[in-house]
């Protein structure tokens, strides 16, 4: 009997993942896996943009296997209205092979995004595997592989279609998958010849997303630069205007002063005039004559007045 109890409480233990997992209230209405080999890192870079299902209520509690190889996720994600994307908190839950990344959510698109290691380079032969164990419906898959720079000899099971060379230069193979059940697991495995190390980061051509006009430069280096003209041509005039007002005030002060100085002077210049005025000197020799004299006091000669 104990023995029965024991083995019961083991099935438990293991199942608990996978019921946490069974979440039959939750899909998706599509869901676009992209793989990048060697993209920016020598591994293989695998994104997942996830749309919810129009039925989902939010907040919506999610858990998203990933390779534990891969270890922890690159990014994980909600789309805002705005169409930002801003990461949120999550867990990690290791079960075997697979991590399982819990998170809740309010949005209605999210993103996941994991470095893969497993990438197997033998000289120049490159073989990937990619799964998806399943555990979510998705009412429409598609899966993207980019093609690495410099590879040769892509070979996609099954396959992708015809590769179709991006915006960015690089060569992708799209394949709309279609609707897959919660316990369906899809499975690609990926294999081209590489001469080099190079990633396809390294070769991009980094170009501004939109051409700007000359004259829109020019107008927006004058338009920002404005306040600042009219900012400092109003601090010269203000600082012009104060020392101005403070010059002529001290030569108003001045004038004042001077008038002043002059005016209790007047009295005392008009008395020395009138002085010099009276003065008798004598005709013969020049000496001045002091009042009342009758002869120069200097050479005798008699003083002359008028």
């Amino acid at each position: 009997m104990r023995k029965w109890v024991i083995y019961l409480l083991a099935v438990s233990i293991l199942l608990i993942p996978s019921l946490a997992r069974a979440q039959d209230s939750i899909s998706f209405s599509s869901m676009f896996i992209e793989i990048w080999p060697e993209y920016d890192k020598p591994s293989v870079l695998v994104i997942y943009r996830m749309t919810l299902a129009s039925s989902t209520t939010f907040p919506a509690t999610l858990s998203i296997p990933i390779p534990t190889a891969a270890g922890t996720p690159n990014a994980v994600a909600e789309r805002q209205p705005d169409g930002s994307l801003y990461s949120i908190n999550y867990t990690r839950q290791v079960t075997g092979e697979w991590t399982y990344i819990n998170f809740t959510t309010t949005a209605s698109e999210v993103q996941i995004e994991y470095y893969d290691p497993s990438l197997e380079i033998n000289g120049t032969s490159r073989h990937f595997e990619y799964i998806w164990p399943g555990g979510y419906a998705i009412a429409q898959l598609t899966m993207q592989v980019q093609q690495p720079v410099g590879a040769t000899d892509m070979q996609i099971s099954p396959s992708l279609g015809a590769g179709t060379v991006g915006t960015d230069g690089l060569t992708y193979y799209t394949q709309d998958i279609g609707a897959i059940t919660a316990d369906q697991s899809i499975k690609i495995t990926i294999d081209y010849q590489k001469t080099t190390d190079t990633l396809s980061v390294q070769d991009l051509p980094v170009e501004p997303s939109a051409s700007i006009p000359q004259s829109s430069i020019s107008d927006i280096n004058i338009s920002s630069a404005l306040p600042w003209l009219l900012a400092i041509l109003g601090a010269g005039l203000i600082i012009g205007g104060s020392v101005w007002f403070w010059r002529s005030g001290r030569q108003q002060t001045s004038r004042k002063i001077r008038h002043r100085r002059v005016s209790k002077d007047q009295p005392a210049a008009q008395a020395d005039q009138k002085i010099d005025e009276d003065a008798v000197y004598c005709s013969k020799c020049g000496k001045r004559a002091a009042p009342g004299d009758q002869f120069c006091r200097s050479c005798g000669s008699p003083i002359r007045r008028r």
